[in-house]
């Protein structure tokens, strides 16, 4: 039998729903009305009486509609809430108006890498890169030599080296939007500010060839840029000693690349969220999205992403707008994943994922609701291309699929040297070029996960504010940006999660 009074959150007064942040067990008082089974922690209770068909309201936003007549105190899910068509309002720019939050007591700068082009890195890696899948194997061999040798500890300031590897670049169109998108992705991670050095390995004969790659970003072979095939090279042991001797060549320039005091402007960080749960937004995200507020405020770019999980929020980001072409240009990537998925025989509804429903997400325009939340409130920049570089600072969208690995592969080719990654059932992530962080939103799972997570968002609920934590989750963006390691790279992860978005035909 429940004793205490269960809490509870409504998030605006239009809602007719409340959030349970503690589970409620049947005959319990949450928000006035009697709890008529139990509602699960992190799941909804209705507050009023809706009726069928009438739009179930979250955030002040329609996160649905009701599928049956739901009465007050009944858990408002999948059995009773479901998609429906709606017009969203856009009002372009409506909204662009913006007071930036006060920095006051927050580090200036931190201990990055400067770069020839101006840019500054987090962290100094030497990469290895693969145009096809042919040559994967061989791209890990070389790494895992390098690694194996020692010969990186005579170069304390290379992070190491690491091998991109994927499952493309033959079988494909030889031009168009796939070939253009994978060409953006493997030049943008040998272009990232994280990325010291880079050496190319091809086998040869490949759809997606490298000397191609070379004429369309006028790149010629240097000190910290090299190229070769494994057909050209004499074969795999061959090419696997060349492409040691290229590495090893390269090492001195890359490990001349010592930290100094840099601006935080010259952060760029992927914003990202993954295992989310009914906690999301009223928690982690928008406290991240106070620390991309932070950041946007001291001249530095937050980059949102995940176009199908901002899905249903994107009326509220074209009013953030800078002007009536960029609204345009989110609302052409909405337009175009609808087409996609119904094209592939989908439907933008598709996400929740299973474990997003079992933490209270119904939706995904619920989902989404709280995924838009990382964003904060600065105005809307630009809008950009999977892999496409983002030349401006300030808040901007990069469109990419939600599956986060292939998500942060394409903020991380747009330029991204750092990434905040929010999560409520416990993501396991990290990425090997750029440092990783991981917020909880709830303090269960990161008590549960502590390893690896980096923060509690959790005590939100218990009275620390968004503000507070937002600067907290900036500080550590600070840190980890100076060399700090982060929890996924104590783990070692990032070797398996470049994962390039592959569109169109395997031929």
């Amino acid at each position: 039998m429940q004793t205490a009074i269960p809490r509870h959150v409504r998030l605006d007064a239009a809602d007719n729903i409340a959030v349970c942040i503690d589970a409620a067990e049947p005959g319990a008082d949450v928000a006035g009305v009697t709890a008529s089974r139990r509602i699960p922690r992190g799941h909804k209770l209705a507050l009023r009486a809706i009726a069928a068909g009438e739009p179930v309201v979250k955030f002040g936003q329609i996160i649905g509609f009701a599928s049956t007549a739901i009465e007050p105190g009944d858990h408002v899910h999948e059995h009773n809430c479901a998609m429906g068509d709606f017009a969203r309002d856009y009002q372009f720019g409506a909204g662009s108006g913006w007071t930036p939050p006060c920095l006051d007591g927050l580090p200036a700068t931190f201990r990055g890498i400067r770069r020839a082009d101006g840019r500054a890195g987090t962290r100094n890696f030497i990469a290895v890169l693969t145009s096809v899948n042919c040559s994967a194997s061989v791209a890990r061999f070389v790494a895992r030599e390098i690694e194996q040798s020692g010969v990186l500890d005579d170069y304390p300031n290379v992070d190491g080296i690491v091998a991109f590897t994927h499952g493309t670049g033959c079988g494909m169109a030889a031009s168009g939007e796939g070939y253009d998108l994978l060409q953006r992705t493997l030049w943008g991670h040998a272009a990232n500010p994280n990325t010291g050095g880079a050496l190319m390995i091809g086998l040869g004969c490949e759809v997606f060839q490298i000397p191609r790659m070379m004429e369309t970003y006028r790149l010629k072979d240097r000190d910290t840029f090299r190229t070769m095939t494994i057909q050209g090279s004499g074969g795999t042991r061959s090419t696997v000693a060349q492409a040691v001797e290229a590495v090893k060549a390269m090492l001195p320039a890359v490990n001349d690349a010592a930290r100094e005091d840099v601006p935080v402007s010259q952060l760029a960080l992927a914003l990202q969220c993954g295992g989310s749960d009914g906690y999301s937004g009223i928690t982690a995200n928008p406290a991240l999205g106070h620390a991309a507020d932070l950041l946007v405020a001291a001249g530095g770019t937050a980059m949102l992403s995940e176009t199908p999980e901002i899905y249903g929020a994107e009326h509220l980001l074209t009013r953030r707008a800078v002007d009536r072409e960029t609204g345009d240009k989110l609302v052409a990537r909405i337009r175009w994943w609808e087409d996609y998925t119904a094209r592939l025989g989908g439907n933008m509804n598709n996400n929740p994922s299973p474990g997003n429903k079992l933490g209270g997400l119904t939706t995904i325009l619920e989902k989404s609701l709280g995924a838009a939340a990382k964003g904060g409130t600065a105005p809307l920049s630009g809008v950009f291309e999977y892999g496409e570089p983002v030349d401006r600072r300030g808040f901007v969208f990069v469109d990419t699929p939600g599956y986060d690995p292939c998500s942060v592969t394409g903020q991380v080719a747009s330029g991204a040297n750092i990434v905040a990654f929010t999560t409520g059932r416990g993501s396991a992530f990290g990425y090997r070029l750029a440092p990783s962080l991981k917020l909880a939103t709830n303090s269960q799972m990161y008590r549960t996960m502590e390893e690896d997570m980096d923060i509690d968002c959790g005590d939100i609920l218990d009275g620390v504010t968004i503000e507070e934590k937002g600067r907290e989750i900036f500080r550590a963006l600070v840190a980890a940006a100076s060399g700090d390691p982060t929890k996924s790279e104590q783990l070692g992860y990032g070797d398996n999660e470049f994962v390039p978005w592959q569109i169109g035909a395997i031929m």
